[in-house]
């Protein structure tokens, strides 16, 4: 492929002072880079549709669709280094330079770009202050009237190796983190909003102050995760951390920052293994709501931190969503809010008790009113998509519906109004492959794990695509990494049916039959867990075993023959002669 030519929006970024970091803790410097690019630097990249086209060692050069993504990402990492510097010591920190410019590229074979537009980026970012960006003139047009950061014209700038001087702007960002903190005995009583949390700094248990660095990583990258729940209101770490190390009372602190829940916990490292435990609490009674304990050998303890906050941060999802939905059935004048976790409570039951088509339609009532509230709920629209995709896979549908316009077009709309809709990319992505678009199922659920790379659900779900295409290798995979994630998942006996439909792919009868067993088991007492049971039996030669799981999925799902099914579950195409033997009907 020969090279092209385009105009491109170029960031360019260096850690300022690397080398005297280096020298001075080499591994620390490595660690903490690494954790600045796990939980902040890459996320953010990819939010604001980001292209990473190579790293340089202590920086990166990313380009982006536009300026303003790339401005709005730049802020985005300076505010967020300022906040995760506060409590580390000024010889220590990690902070970047960046530089922010719109010209001329050539884009090699490989994806690598070169040329004037990049050589202007980086010297830009040589003219930057520590955590600030520096913008050149043709770069800051695009911006200058859509960003709120104010702006400093540093005149004219002559840049190395650059033919003429060229214009150049700063852009002010930290802003957040320069301001003075907040007095929280002045903060007037209010009612704590919903979903409202502060993570506690974790304890480190180990007797020796040199893994506080542990405890403390899992406390941040918990805080961040959690700031990703939809409508959640998140102490921030700064604040958090001022309670580090102090005899603390729950319900005052509560109080104090106004929130509902308080998490706590501690790490404790012994020789290889390290346990972690953590708390939720509620903030008016002092009850304990939920705790889970993690015991893991240490192999990577940077992959360790990432695994224990991705479980805890999936686990308290889902916990915050059900005590809210108890609270909200509760309320006498519902609003938008209260209606949505309702429903959001009432859709995680289904896990264990699938519903009536009545209890279906009272559960879209419930989002239909918020969204007569709040028309640009996106939970609402998520939730109400939802319905009908779960509509459409009980087969109760009505010819009367189109249900491309009810659940694709509603969740399109959520994601318009909120990118990060995991909810929304897995309505979408489950119903494009229910409906026979398995590589669009794909491509949906790829984007929704961008921008939320522990998301549990997603992950299973995408396996749901892969089953469909036949790459049940990766579907298997991608099971495997969402049960980790979440180990505790209320639709737990789904995946297990995942799993079996991968196992069946791959000729893996037993372990098929096992996957099936589990799902029955953990409750997901569905047509096709026992349609897998039949298939995975009667491949296997046992007619008489394969009969009863089938009559079940039949008496679950009347339609159930070989024609509805070629339409509909290619996977178990080549168990089709096995299941007429077994008494599946040919229409």
């Amino acid at each position: 492929m020969a090279e092209t030519r385009k105009i491109a929006a170029i960031l360019v970024a260096d850690v300022v002072g690397y080398s005297r970091l280096a020298s001075a803790d080499e591994e620390g410097t490595l660690a903490r880079l690494r954790a600045l690019r796990g939980d902040l630097i890459d996320p953010a990249v990819a939010a604001h549709h980001g292209r990473i086209v190579k790293r340089t060692g202590d920086g990166a050069l990313i380009e982006f669709r536009s300026v303003v993504d790339g401005a709005r990402c730049a802020i985005e990492i300076q505010n967020g280094v300022v906040e995760r510097n506060a409590a580390v010591a000024p010889e220590r920190r990690i902070e970047f330079r960046v530089g922010i410019h719109l010209g001329d590229v050539v884009e090699e074979a490989d994806g690598d770009l070169m040329g004037d537009g990049v050589n202007v980026a980086a010297r830009l970012e040589g003219l930057a202050e520590a955590g600030g960006v520096c913008l050149s003139e043709d770069a800051w047009r695009q911006v200058r009237d859509k960003l709120k950061e104010p702006f400093i014209d540093l005149g004219e700038k002559a840049l190395k190796n650059i033919a003429r001087p060229m214009r150049v702007y700063a852009l002010r960002s930290g802003s957040k983190a320069e301001a003075p903190p907040p007095n929280i005995a002045s903060v007037e009583k209010r009612e704590p909003p919903r979903l409202s949390i502060v993570v506690l700094p974790f304890k480190n248990l180990s007797g020796d102050p040199s893994q506080d660095y542990f405890a403390d990583g899992v406390t941040e990258n918990l805080t961040t995760d959690l700031s990703r729940i939809r409508n959640s209101f998140v102490i921030a770490r700064n604040t958090a951390f001022t309670f580090k190390d102090k005899a603390v009372d729950a319900k005052q602190i509560a109080k104090e920052l106004g929130v509902r829940y308080v998490l706590e916990g501690s790490v404790q490292r012994d020789g290889t293994r390290v346990r972690v435990n953590a708390q939720l609490i509620d903030g008016e009674t002092g009850a304990h709501l939920w705790a889970d304990r993690f015991q893991e050998d240490v192999a990577d303890l940077f992959k360790l931190q990432d695994e224990v906050v991705a479980r805890l941060a999936n686990a308290l999802s889902y916990e915050l969503i059900m005590v809210e939905a108890e609270t909200a059935t509760r309320s006498k004048n519902p609003d938008a809010i209260d209606l949505v976790m309702r429903g959001r409570g009432a859709i995680l039951h289904w896990a264990q008790q699938p519903p009536t088509k009545d209890e279906l339609i009272s559960v879209r009532a419930l989002f239909e009113r918020a969204l007569e509230i709040d028309p640009n709920d996106a939970d609402a629209l998520a939730g109400s998509a939802q319905t009908y995709m779960s509509e459409y896979a009980h087969g109760w549908t009505d010819p009367e519906t189109d249900y491309d316009a009810q659940i694709i077009g509603r969740a399109d709309r959520s994601i318009a109004l909120a990118r990060d809709n995991a909810w929304a990319h897995i309505v979408k992505s489950l119903y494009l492959h229910m409906s026979r678009r398995p590589s669009d199922a794909l491509r949906v659920a790829n984007a929704g794990l961008a921008l939320n790379s522990n998301h549990a659900p997603l992950f299973a779900w995408r396996a749901s695509a892969e089953n469909y295409l036949g790459q049940f290798e990766e579907a298997k995979s991608d099971v495997q990494q969402a049960m980790r994630l979440s180990p505790r998942e209320p639709w737990m006996g789904n995946w297990h049916n995942l799993m079996a439909d991968a196992e069946l792919g791959l000729g893996h009868f037993d372990a098929a039959i096992e996957g099936a067993n589990k799902a029955i088991d953990a409750g997901f007492r569905i047509w096709f867990s026992y349609l897998n049971l039949a298939a995975a039996h009667a491949l296997k030669g046992d007619m008489d075993k394969a009969k009863a799981p089938l009559a079940e999925a039949r008496r679950l799902n009347p339609k159930l023959s070989v024609k509805w099914l070629t339409a509909r579950k290619p996977i178990l195409q080549p168990a089709f002669d096995a299941l007429r033997k077994a008494g599946l009907p040919e229409e």
